[in-house]
């Protein structure tokens, strides 16, 4: 059994390590990678959610930035294989992030 939602896949599990060692910077370009993603599969997650969500007891290490936060929700909410392949992009986006 798995402890976090983003265990289930690899790829995912991958993706979300590299970005939590990344800097702030090339995490927020991760965030808006995912959140444009999650809009252009249809999924929006409105404010008001959002500033519940950001409100409950802050245990995960993405919780303590709101757009980070935010741009977890939205990748929790994708299908699983969309999952997989916004996954994917992270890991280029990293990637390239560290080459630079």
């Amino acid at each position: 059994m798995y402890k976090r939602w983003y265990d289930i896949d690899p790829t995912v599990s991958l993706a979300v390590s590299l970005m939590r060692n990344a800097n702030i910077i090339t995490q927020y370009k991760c965030a808006d990678l995912i959140v444009n993603a999650s809009k252009e599969n249809g999924i929006d997650i409105s404010e008001n959610i959002l500033t519940d969500a950001f409100t409950y007891v802050l245990r995960r290490w993405y919780d303590t930035d709101q757009k980070i936060a935010e741009a977890f929700e939205y990748l929790k909410l994708l299908p699983v294989d969309v999952q997989k392949d916004v996954a994917l992009q992270l890991i280029n986006l990293l990637q390239l992030e560290e080459t630079h």
